[in-house]
């Protein structure tokens, strides 16, 4: 079953006004920065305001027209975020007359860049630089020529400009950096996912045949009791005895897979036989003909009889530790140890130094669904699993798998 990522479409509220953030109130860095907005703006118009009164003389009612128009700029700037181009726009033609507005307007026109691309910022920069000739008439500077006076203007909206589209740059770079992450992360937890669910359907399926055995002979067993109640005590007692060991079994297997949700599509066959431990010395030799070095210890009573479902876990896990030592610690010799006893339970430890080199470059990537798949197994058998770098330097896989007395 392939599950599809939809991915919402996200907009960064670092770049959208506060009205357009779906109700989003204003947070404290927000708060912060608009009273420093507010601050800068109110040193800007105070100095600008004495320069440009102390050239000339104005009548009392101008002098009052100007510093109200000031203050009521510099406070409009707690708006800013919400209509950052009508607020840019009225402050354009309020800084035209007033000389205490001057430092707002330019925190409005920085504010633009930011939130807005350029193609809106462009107007606003030119009726600035528009207005420059009638705020030039209304407070004349004898000392500095008319074209140096134009000259700092544009200078002054240019660099404003330019910096509100760094810092909006650099606000979608790291939002687009964040996003990315989130939709790695996403697909990361769909593919671990995935790989539980298939690690689920290979078990239910390496199940069926095992099962199916041990029910068709419970089903031979219980007919031949049936239909021969006259039979020897003897055979009665074999086919009972054989019954109540299969139906232990089976149930043991079934609490092993107990909650897994098998799909097979139509037509497909059951797979064979799955492997044991019994099987595990033939791998360790195919593994030693494959070229890796392995050391093989095996720990456990020469009378001990290993249940098949443990056995098949068992094998499993050292089957992946052999395959990501080979693909990851290529020329590393490999040390496998398989101990335990019925009650206290099966211990298996695959252990190798890890690459150094021109076997570290050799390594081969993998998914890492693998060892996903282990911690599910080994999760669906009651046991444990722990994987990781050694502070000796070494990889280990360990495993342990409860078995039953």
């Amino acid at each position: 079953m392939s599950r599809e990522l939809e991915y919402p479409r996200l907009l960064p509220s670092v770049l959208v006004p506060e009205d357009e953030r779906s109700g989003r109130g204003r947070s404290t860095r927000d708060w912060v920065v608009d009273v420093l907005a507010f601050l800068i703006a109110v040193l800007i118009g105070l100095a600008v305001f004495a320069d440009a009164h102390d050239r000339q003389d104005f009548p009392d009612w101008f002098v009052l027209l100007d510093m109200v128009s000031g203050a009521a700029a510099c406070v409009a700037l707690f708006w800013r975020r919400r209509w950052p181009v009508h607020l840019a726009v009225a402050l354009v033609v309020v800084a035209a007359y007033s000389s205490a507005a001057g430092g707002a307007a330019i925190v409005a026109l920085f504010t633009v860049a930011v939130h807005r691309p350029f193609r809106t910022v462009a107007p606003i920069a030119a009726a600035v630089i528009v207005t420059q000739p009638v705020y030039i008439a209304i407070f004349p500077q004898s000392s500095t020529p008319y074209w140096v006076g134009i000259v700092l203007s544009v200078l002054i909206v240019t660099v404003a400009i330019v910096w509100g589209m760094f810092v909006r740059a650099r606000r979608q770079l790291v939002f687009s950096l964040r996003d990315r992450a989130e939709r790695a992360e996403t697909e990361q937890q769909l593919r671990v996912e995935q790989a539980r669910a298939q690690e689920r359907a290979r078990i239910a399926r390496e199940m069926h045949d095992v099962l199916a055995h041990r029910i068709s002979l419970l089903s031979l067993h219980a007919g031949a009791l049936e239909f021969r109640p006259d039979a020897p005590p003897e055979e009665v007692a074999r086919a009972a005895g054989v019954i109540r060991t299969s139906a232990h079994q089976a149930l043991e297997d079934l609490r092993a897979v107990i909650g897994v949700l098998r799909e097979v599509p139509d037509g497909d066959r059951p797979e064979r036989p799955q492997p044991t431990l019994a099987d595990l010395p033939a791998l360790i030799d195919e593994s030693r003909a494959a070229g890796m070095r392995v050391q093989y210890d095996w720990a456990l009573p020469p009378e001990a009889a290993v249940p098949e479902g443990l056995g098949r876990n068992a094998y499993r896990i050292v089957q992946e530790g052999l395959t990501n030592a080979r693909k990851h610690a290529r020329g590393s010799a490999v040390d496998v140890s398989v101990a335990g006893a019925p009650g206290d339970g099966l211990t298996l430890e695959i252990r190798n130094r890890l690459p150094v080199g021109a076997f570290a470059a050799l390594e081969i990537p993998g998914a890492g669904t693998g060892i996903v798949g282990l911690a599910e197994r080994t999760s669906l058998a009651g046991g444990r699993l722990e994987h990781g770098r050694t502070d000796a330097g070494d990889y280990r896989l360990w495993a342990w798998l409860p078995w039953a007395t």
